[in-house]
């Protein structure tokens, strides 16, 4: 079984979970992101996309990752063991 991750931050492979859970846990503004995650730390280019998860943004209170969307799996994965694959690797795989 394949999980795919979405990231928000590329360039520190900070997924939207991690963000959400960093929000649940009591991150109220990009500081307490970053500080706690690493988020906009390099580039800066997820800064934007990581805020919207915070409290007044457009993903903020949303249903977590883990629990609203069941796992996708590839339709020639033969084995029933999970994997969890950055999407590079799978285009890649399909390349």
């Amino acid at each position: 079984m394949i999980i795919i991750l979405m990231f928000i931050c590329v360039c520190n492979a900070i997924s939207e979970n991690q963000v959400r859970s960093a929000v649940t846990a009591g991150a109220r503004s990009l500081s307490d992101l970053q500080s706690q995650l690493g988020v906009g730390a390099c580039c800066g280019c997820c800064s934007e996309t990581a805020t919207e998860y915070l409290p007044g943004g457009r993903y903020a209170g949303q249903v977590s990752h883990e629990t609203s969307v069941a796992p996708v799996v590839a339709a020639n994965d033969a084995s029933a063991d999970t994997e969890i694959v950055p999407m590079v690797a799978i285009a890649a795989r399909r390349a």
